[in-house]
C-alpha cells in the first residue's frame, strides 16, 4: 500500500472509540523451559478499561507519530527484508498463511472480545507483560491497531504474599504531587507508556517503524533461528560442501548468524554454485581477502573466519561503486530488476 493511502486510512479515526489492549506472554502447558522460544510461549490478549485523559493522551501521540511518516518525504515503505539499508527503515511485513502464536493475536483475539483486566496483578503472577496494543475504529467494520513492546523495567506490580500486596522490596516507586509539591509514595501497579509506536497494523499487513522492536514483539528473532537451522540442513546435502558442524554449532550459540544464512537463502546464490564453478568462488575470495577453505573439491569449515568467507562471498557482501569505483561491505541491498 502507498504511504499516502496509509496516512489517508489512519486519518478516518477519531479519539471517541479508542480502545486499549495488554498482550501478555505465557509457557505454554506442560512446556518445558529448555524447549525451542519458537514453540513454548503463546500470546493473550486482554482489554483494558481507560479514562479519557489516557484515552486522548494515546490518540494524541499516535497523531504525532503517524505525522511524522506523512512530513517525511524520504520514508516511505519498503518489502521487508531481514537485513536491509539504515535509510529504509520503514517496512512492510505480511503476514498472511503465518502460523506463528502471534498471528492468534491479530486475526482471532482483537476480533473477540478479549476479556477486561480487572487485576493486572493478579494476571502478572504466571504472564509476562509483552506489549501494549491500541485500536482505532475507522467504521464498525474496519480498525487498524498500533503497538508497543514494553520492557520490564517499565511494569511495576506489588507481589502477592499470604494474600496480601507487599512492596517490591528493594524499590520503591514514587511521583511528584504538584498540587502539594512532594513526593509521595505510588502504592499501585503501574505501565509506563512510551511516545513511541513500532508498528501498524491493518488488513492483514504490518507497517513497521522500529524493527528491532517488531521483531522482538512477533517473535521473528526466535523464527530467524529456526529459519537458519533449515539453510543450514540445506548446505548439509550441497556436493559443494564437506562437515558443516562448526556451523550448526555457530548457529547455536551466535544469533548474528541466522539473518546472514537467511539473507543468503533469499539471494538464492547457494543454489546457483556448483563443482564447476567453485573454482569461481575460490578466485573471487583470494581476490576479496576472504579465502575459502576448500580441500579435495569441497568446502570446508574448520574455523569461524572459514564460514564468514564462504557467507560474504554468496551473499555478494563485497560491491562496488559503479561510479567512485569504490569497494563496500555490507550483507544490505535490493535485488535490482535489469532489462
Amino acid at each position: 500500500m502507498d504511504k499516502s493511502i496509509l496516512v489517508d486510512i489512519i486519518g478516518q479515526a477519531s479519539a471517541e472509540n479508542l480502545k486499549m489492549y495488554f498482550v501478555t506472554r505465557i509457557l505454554k502447558e506442560g512446556m518445558k523451559a529448555n524447549a525451542r522460544v519458537l514453540e513454548k510461549f503463546d500470546f493473550k490478549v486482554y482489554q483494558i478499561e481507560i479514562t479519557d485523559e489516557v484515552r486522548n493522551y494515546l490518540y494524541e501521540l499516535s497523531l504525532k507519530q503517524f505525522k511524522k511518516i506523512q512530513d517525511n518525504e524520504d520514508l516511505n515503505f519498503f518489502d521487508y527484508d531481514v537485513i536491509a539499508d539504515e535509510t529504509e527503515h520503514l517496512f512492510t511485513y505480511q503476514m498472511q498463511n503465518k502460523v506463528g502464536s502471534f498471528s492468534d493475536v491479530v486475526y482471532n483475539q482483537l476480533n473477540q472480545s478479549p476479556p477486561k483486566i480487572t487485576d493486572l496483578n493478579d494476571i502478572l503472577q504466571d504472564e509476562t507483560l509483552w506489549a501494549y496494543c491500541v485500536e482505532f475504529e475507522i467504521d464498525s467494520n474496519k480498525s487498524f491497531y498500533t503497538f508497543r513492546k514494553i520492557s520490564p523495567g517499565k511494569v511495576g506490580v506489588e507481589k502477592e504474599k499470604d494474600g496480601e500486596k507487599k512492596s517490591l522490596g528493594s524499590q520503591i516507586r514514587t511521583f511528584f504531587d504538584t498540587n502539594t509539591n512532594t513526593l509521595s509514595l505510588l502504592k499501585s501497579d503501574t505501565v509506563y507508556l512510551d511516545k513511541q509506536i513500532d508498528c501498524i497494523f491493518y488488513e492483514e499487513t504490518f507497517y513497521v517503524l522500529k524493527k528491532f522492536y517488531f521483531e522482538q514483539l512477533v517473535g521473528l528473532q526466535e523464527e530467524y533461528k529456526k529459519r537458519a537451522e533449515d539453510v543450514a540442513t540445506s548446505i548439509s546435502k550441497h556436493q559443494c560442501f564437506g562437515d558443516i558442524k562448526l556451523l550448526t554449532d555457530k548457529i547455536e550459540t551466535k544469533a548474528s548468524i541466522h539473518k546472514k544464512l537467511m539473507k543468503l537463502e533469499k539471494l538464492g546464490n547457494l543454489n546457483s554454485l556448483t563443482s564447476k564453478n567453485i573454482k569461481k568462488l575460490e578466485t573471487l575470495g583470494k581476490k576479496k581477502k576472504a579465502p575459502i577453505n576448500l580441500k579435495d573439491g569441497k568446502i570446508q569449515f574448520e574455523t569461524e573466519e572459514d564460514i564468514d568467507n564462504v557467507v560474504k562471498l554468496l551473499c555478494d557482501y563485497f560491491k562496488t561503486g559503479d561510479y567512485s569505483g569504490k569497494p563496500y561491505g555490507t550483507y544490505a541491498g535490493k535485488l535490482q530488476v535489469t532489462e
